[in-house]
């Protein structure tokens, strides 16, 4: 395994859940900086190696995962959120999770803390690293900063998905230091977007279990509650996610855990429609067949929910309003809040520049 990474020309670490269940993120942060190998987390791997680390490639994340020539795959298992199409070397605790997507060139079975402990002593005595002026880190980094580029434009513009996930960035990791439990919309777009410095991140898995999210909080905050009591508990979902069991919000309340629940309420289940366009659509007759299945009631207000409750509730529809709701839940350390976030309900991903949704691995 050390052989073939160390005579790959563009390789790329990913970091799996695994490797926070194993708590190897002091050996795998050793490794990439021994070995200077770019890397990518996946979602409940935030944090093992943070994500301002100079060799997170997650803002090149299509580019590296189409054109990297070998792919360490570090205790991650190939789901919708992250299609590898090659990769060389697969390291898990589980031996039928071996090749069991493609066939690897080399298969490494055990602890990923024990295994790195091992690599970690191979490339010591080898005194291998790979070149931070190479090609391929000139190829990444280049993207990196064309993305970075491109996302500040739309940073300025009105609240959708992109600048109230980047007020989070800023704002989220410095005060809350937060366990962060994400469902199945957010996997897709936290992931790129929240610095976690330590391993804390829950979110719905490799299945995308929708709903899972405040469950999940309810048991972190029970943890917090007596293990780290000045740490918060963040849970971050979609309107339709949160819709699965939103009436948690009552048990959260009744057992008063300071919970913040972000609602990102964009209509709909995937995309929906704003007010006119749904007072439009119930002109052509019953709403059960003329509007579309994926579309929810538009400005539903399910921060009212919470502060039925006895919890406090806010209705954001802009930056401002955003950063404000913010403040004020850190204010109030004892009392659960949920954050109902307005954002355009047709505001679209940019497109992919390879078929990773599409494209068979066979």
């Amino acid at each position: 395994a050390a052989s073939v990474i160390a005579l790959s020309k563009q390789p790329l670490l990913i970091i799996g859940k695994g490797a926070a269940y194993s708590h190897a993120e002091n050996n795998i942060r050793k490794l990439v900086d021994l070995c200077g190998l770019p890397f990518l987390p996946t979602p409940m791997a935030k944090g093992v190696v943070p994500d301002n680390h100079p060799n997170c490639v997650a803002a090149a994340r299509s580019m590296a995962l189409q054109h990297a020539d070998v792919i360490i795959l570090l205790g991650a298992r190939i789901s919708l959120l992250m299609v590898v199409f090659l990769f060389e070397i697969q390291i898990d605790i589980c031996a039928e999770e071996l090749g069991n997507n493609v066939r690897p060139a080399a298969t490494l079975l055990g602890d990923i803390k024990a295994v790195t402990e091992q690599l970690l002593e191979e490339f010591n005595k080898r005194s291998w690293k790979y070149p931070s002026n190479s090609e391929w880190w000139q190829k990444l980094r280049g993207k990196i900063k064309n993305n970075e580029e491109r996302s500040k434009v739309v940073f300025i513009k009105c609240l959708t998905e992109h600048n109230k996930l980047y007020l989070w960035y800023l704002f989220i990791p410095t005060v809350y230091k937060p366990v962060c439990l994400n469902t199945t919309w957010q996997n897709i777009k936290s992931k790129r977007i929240v610095i976690l410095y330590s391993p804390f991140r829950l979110d719905a898995g490799t299945f995308g279990t929708m709903g899972v999210g405040l469950g999940f909080a309810i048991a972190a905050a029970m943890v917090a509650k007596d293990h780290t009591p000045g740490r918060r508990v963040v849970c971050i979902e979609g309107d339709s996610a949160f819709g699965f069991s939103g009436m948690e919000v009552e048990t959260i309340c009744r057992y008063k855990l300071p919970i913040l629940i972000i609602v990102i309420n964009n209509n709909g289940i995937y995309t929906g429609l704003d007010a006119n366009s749904w007072e439009e659509m119930l002109k052509f007759g019953d709403p059960a067949t003329c509007v579309p299945p994926v579309s929810l009631l538009p400005n539903a207000r399910y921060e009212k929910i919470m502060s039925a409750f006895g919890g406090k509730g806010y209705f954001v529809k802009t930056p401002e309003e955003l950063q404000n709701a913010l403040k004020a839940s850190v204010t109030d350390k004892q009392t659960p809040s949920l954050i109902n976030v307005m954002i355009n309900p047709q505001s679209e991903r940019k497109k992919q520049e390879f078929p990773w949704l599409t494209r068979s691995n066979l």
